[in-house]
């Protein structure tokens, strides 16, 4: 039983991490980072992150794997997020 529930656990931080996806998308799509909280998912990157160290520390391969999956989904989030939020405008120096 405990397999199981730790398999299923694996499972449920995988759809987490595929709730970062849609974000990912628009942002690309729009070549924006409007509304995006870089706290907030640098935050949840922080978090993911920690979240690997202790899977590696009790040697919990659901853990490890699940916040992995989110790290990188989340991660590319907030990477991207940063870029479209540090870039220059195009028009910004046009009139």
């Amino acid at each position: 039983m405990k397999e199981i529930v730790a398999w299923l656990f694996g499972l449920g931080l995988l759809g987490n991490a595929l709730l970062f996806v849609p974000q990912l998308v628009a942002v690309l799509r729009k070549r924006s980072a409007e509304g995006v909280s870089l706290i907030t998912f640098g935050g949840f990157s922080l978090l993911q992150a920690l979240g690997i160290l202790h899977g590696t520390l009790q040697h919990d391969r659901s853990l490890i794997f699940g916040m992995s999956a989110s790290l990188a989904a989340c991660g590319t989030l907030t990477v991207v997020a940063g870029y479209y939020r540090l870039k220059p405008s195009r028009t910004s120096g046009k009139q």
